[in-house]
């Protein structure tokens, strides 16, 4: 899966060998260059401490003397810390809801266009509906894609209630027999009791409506804002009932530490990553691809 865009790992794959390849010999030297690798690279202080520790322990309790056996404990430690097993895959029951929640600016509208794509080629009916509405033409970027998929967009005007726009969608989908329903919401918190009131109302309608339906709520993060995307996934986890994360722009000039990270700190498995600008460029995340192709 990563093959073809190993640049997107940039400066964490290039830390990590330079540390490893470049001691003769397995020190603690090596170890403190090694959290140091893993500090600068969107790994948080907590993360990484946890990383060095159990390979400090591993390293002695497996008798590890090599580089190359250094290389392979730590690539099975982040596969190990970063691995929520099924929780990463999108759910493939009908019909199924996603509300999409992320900041302006995170790739939100995007990514819901190649969520619609990925769905439809799987042979899934969509319908897109535009419940960001206090962004301006967030509606109409949104029916732009709808336009060049082919998928229907319900939507209001701007400054709508996002609720009545989930209202309407939902009944949209019932009538028509669709799939999925991909809700566009939530694009801001500079307001987080206004956004929770919002969100709840949302889940509220959804259930009244659609009680049938399986649910996920998606939370799109921008992987080349590092620690800022931390922030964020804490503050909307606090929020919203967040059952996954799309994380995108994992390209050249991410780090890819963040990953690591948000698998660690949170319960929340990333299920989608963005990797370049096409409709194919959204891949579902694979623990173990991401955790050896560090190293590759």
């Amino acid at each position: 899966m990563f093959e073809k865009k190993k640049s997107f790992f940039g400066r964490l794959q290039e830390k990590i060998e330079n540390v490893i390849l470049m001691r003769p010999e397995v020190d603690e030297e090596m170890m403190e260059e090694l959290e140091e690798a893993l500090i600068t690279s969107d790994i948080g202080m907590d993360t990484t401490q946890r990383i060095v520790e159990r390979l400090r322990a591993d390293v002695k309790k497996m008798n590890i003397r090599d580089p190359e056996g250094v290389r392979a404990q730590i690539q099975l430690i982040i596969r190990e810390l970063i691995d929520k097993g099924d929780a990463h895959k999108l759910s493939d029951k009908v019909p199924l809801i996603l509300l999409v929640i992320g900041v302006n600016g995170s790739g939100k509208t995007t990514s819901i266009a190649k969520l619609a794509h990925r769905l439809q080629k799987e042979g899934k009916t969509v319908i897109l509906a535009a419940a960001d509405t206090f962004r301006a033409a967030a509606a109409e970027q949104l029916q732009i894609w709808g336009d060049r998929l082919g998928v229907s967009v319900i939507r209001h005007g701007e400054g709508a209630d996002p609720s009545a726009v989930i209202y309407d969608a939902i009944q949209a989908a019932k009538a028509r027999g669709a799939d999925v329903l991909i809700c566009d919401t939530a694009g801001r918190l500079q307001t987080k009791k206004n956004l929770m009131a919002e969100l709840e109302k949302m889940y509220r309608i959804i259930e009244r409506e659609y009680p049938e339906a399986e649910k996920e709520s998606l939370l799109v993060l921008d992987a080349a804002t590092g620690k800022n995307a931390v922030s964020q996934a804490k503050e909307f986890s606090q929020v919203a009932q967040i059952t996954g994360i799309v994380l995108t722009k994992l390209d050249g000039t991410a780090k890819g530490g963040i990953v690591i990270t948000i698998a660690d700190m949170f319960e929340i498995p990333v299920k989608f990553i963005g990797v370049g600008e096409g409709m194919e460029d959204l891949e579902p995340f694979d623990a173990a691809d991401f955790a050896a192709s560090l190293f590759q």
